[in-house]
């Protein structure tokens, strides 16, 4: 992170306005090209007119770099947490989407169990009702057939009677 000094050699040149050219193929902005126009301090070295201090412009020039390096890894670095970050919270939310749905299938399988559970306890209810229906009719037709017998007998106990007082009072 720019702690170790750097392997690759820029040469640069400065015209006679003071203008930085980098020769080797290295950009730089143009907000460093005017740092390096500065004067650093207020007695400055010059070499001739419009010349540049060199070893001052190295320096500032190797500065720059450490700094844009700098700033280009914190980035990169912010990036790289800020991905690790959107990862973990994708990851959590599929975690929670998963135990949700698991949940979900848990709860509709225990309402289809309970749903052939009470088909099941209906099916025996109306085996248990239909039992009943038919002894009750059974039952019924006892009382109907006794009752027809009683009347039967009954109405020839009437008659009977009703002969015999007639007979008797005739």
């Amino acid at each position: 992170m720019g702690g170790g000094g750097s392997t690759r050699r820029v040469t640069f040149e400065a015209d006679e306005n003071e203008n930085i050219t980098v020769v080797k193929g290295v950009r730089l902005s143009d907000s460093v090209i005017d740092r390096m126009k500065e004067p650093s301090s207020p007695g400055r070295q010059h070499r001739g007119a419009g010349a540049v201090n060199d070893e001052e412009l190295k320096k500032r020039i190797a500065e720059e770099l450490a700094l844009e390096r700098a700033r280009r890894d914190s980035e990169a670095q912010k990036r790289r947490l800020f991905g690790k970050l959107l990862e973990r919270e994708r990851i959590s939310s599929n975690e929670h989407l998963t135990r949700a749905i698991l949940r979900e299938r848990a709860a509709t399988e225990e309402e289809r169990q309970k749903a052939q559970r009470f088909a099941r306890q209906l099916e025996e209810k109306e085996r248990e009702l239909k039992k009943h229906d038919a002894y009750y009719k059974e039952q019924l037709a006892r009382l109907e057939e006794r009752s027809a017998q009683f009347y039967k007998v009954t109405t020839e106990q009437y008659q009977k009677a009703a002969d015999e007082v007639s007979a008797r009072f005739k």
